[in-house]
């Protein structure tokens, strides 16, 4: 139900301010450029699914493997001391928990290509479980929640974004949006355990967020000693020897399980086509409901009147220039790839305005993306509270983004 709402607001804050420009401003080409925005989002949305057919193939057939030579089982036994905690409706042993760590160990490592695939397996599992088949179930929640916030232990993309807008020092961000999205996933997790009364004070859990803890403190001490000229190539090697490591993993597990390695592949891959098909008018509503709010200039006009109030109050206004990537990630992860190089190209890649607007769009996922691609491959049209658990989850990395870019780069 609130999906249905954001989306019909979409629709009518862009007719309106339309209607303000064409009246009041003159502009008589706005409607043309609305009309167009429609067809032209209509196409990436397919194009998107279509892109995302050869993805799922790949790793669905993968997971397969994984299921039939009982390597997902084992995972989640291991997993399910933690997990069952976070995810109490799901059964111990259940193989969703592999699925999961799956999932959230690629969105970690910035390996998004692997985790959309990974993660709408998570979901038809979710929803084998699931007695109300167009509602979604406490542990779709925790689990969207937890990926909309987006912890990237390594912001591959952002640095090499900086790097190619000639900032001296591309992985400057990377301590900050580090920091940022760690508080963006916690407020996440509470919300949502709040939400769903889950106790967060037991020995596995805490113990897990002692092992990250320790994890990221030793990233930051690499980070120091390695050298921020050289942080991007290391990164982004070890994570692609992290990626093919898991792919032989799988593939070397069903040999010595003795299965038939490449009839199980085929077996998942064939589902990959099916979900891709499924997704596809979900991207395509909410593709075009974003690309009409921003082509009115309904964005713009947020973006103003939250830098005139500002100044009204007497506070610095210089993070105002970073809020339209901010706000956009939730919608539309390249809207705000876009934004932000934008902001680089206008004000410096070494400006404190672009490196506060690389921390934001580090700082969470994009939130209604995730929720149309997720939601629609099983057919949920009953979210709960999944969005707005989502926005908390949005709108505290956008204030932590603006804190510790101050703390750092002021």
């Amino acid at each position: 139900m609130v999906l249905n709402y954001i989306w019909i607001a979409f629709f009518l804050i862009a007719f309106i301010v339309a209607l303000v420009r064409l009246l009041f401003m003159g502009d008589t080409e706005i409607f043309t450029e609305l009309v167009n925005s429609t067809f032209a989002s209509s196409k990436n949305a397919f194009e998107i699914s279509l892109g995302l057919t050869g993805l799922l193939a790949l790793w669905l057939g993968l997971m397969k493997i994984g299921e039939n030579s009982g390597m997902i089982g084992a995972l989640s036994r291991w997993l399910s001391p933690v997990f069952c905690r976070l995810f109490p409706d799901i059964p111990k042993g259940h193989p969703a928990m592999g699925s999961i760590f799956m999932n959230l160990s690629a969105n970690m490592l910035g390996l998004d290509n692997a985790a959309t695939p990974l993660g709408l397996k998570a979901m038809r599992e979710f929803q084998e479980l699931n007695p109300k088949k167009d509602t979604a179930t406490n542990p779709m929640i925790m689990f969207l929640v937890i990926n909309t916030s987006g912890l990237i232990l390594i912001p591959v993309s952002i640095m090499m974004y900086r790097a190619q807008m000639g900032a001296a020092q591309p992985t400057d961000i990377f301590i900050p949006t580090l920091i940022t999205s760690l508080f963006s996933s916690a407020v996440g997790v509470v919300t949502v355990s709040i939400a769903q009364r889950i106790n967060l004070f037991n020995k596995p859990v805490l113990i897990l967020v002692g092992i990250m803890s320790l994890f990221v403190s030793l990233l930051v001490y690499l980070f120091v000693k390695v050298g921020q000229s050289e942080m991007g190539a290391y990164s982004t090697l070890v994570a692609n020897i992290i990626l093919f490591s898991v792919i032989m993993l799988f593939i070397v597990w069903g040999l010595c399980k003795r299965i038939n390695v490449y009839d199980a592949f085929i077996e998942g891959a064939k589902e990959g086509f099916t979900t891709a098909v499924r997704i596809i008018p979900y991207l395509v509503a909410f593709l075009v409901g974003i690309a009409v709010f921003r082509t009115s200039g309904a964005m713009d006009w947020l973006v103003d009147g939250i830098g005139y109030l500002v100044g009204l109050c007497g506070i610095d206004t210089q993070f105002v220039g970073a809020l339209p990537t901010a706000l956009m990630k939730s919608l539309s992860g390249s809207g705000a790839n876009g934004l932000m190089i934008d902001t680089m190209k206008e004000f410096g890649a070494d400006s404190f305005v672009s490196r506060m607007s690389c921390v934001a769009r580090g700082a969470s996922d994009t939130t209604f993306y995730i929720l149309a691609v997720y939601f629609g491959s099983v057919g949920i049209t009953k979210t709960r509270n999944a969005v707005t658990c989502g926005l908390i989850a949005d709108f505290s990395g956008i204030i932590a983004a603006i804190l510790v870019s101050y703390w750092f780069f002021s």
